[in-house]
């Protein structure tokens, strides 16, 4: 189930204009009207990107009184940034692997007769 919430969640934000609505959204609740004020497209199309978020589970459409904010579900974001931050790790890890070879390999370089004696007290 994870899995596919994270691929809902890509798959929405593979889209410039709808991160871009996240990003705003971090800003605070804003209206349909308020959001679409800064696009070059009509109304309609910026409620369908929100309807893409929304099906996410990204963000939410409420009611106070006549205005219908929008509000980011900033907690759906947690399971996306977990999963990045995993992967981030593992490669980090591989790095500094590759940062201790290539470090060895260079002082084997600089003092070439101490890599023959390494390998004899291994």
């Amino acid at each position: 189930m994870l899995t596919d919430q994270l691929s809902r969640t890509f798959a929405a934000l593979a889209d410039p204009t709808r991160r871009d609505l996240v990003a705003r959204l971090t800003l605070g609740d804003a209206t349909l009207g308020e959001l679409a004020g800064s696009y070059e497209m009509s109304l309609q199309a910026v409620s369908k990107h929100l309807t893409v978020l929304e099906r996410a589970g990204l963000v939410t459409r409420g009611q106070a009184g006549t205005r219908r904010p929008v509000h980011l579900e900033v907690a759906m974001l947690d399971p996306l940034t977990d999963w990045l931050e995993r992967y981030r790790q593992q490669a980090e890890q591989r790095y500094q692997r590759l940062d201790a070879v290539l470090a060895g390999l260079a002082a084997d370089e600089a003092y070439p007769g101490t890599a023959d004696q390494n390998q004899e007290e291994r």
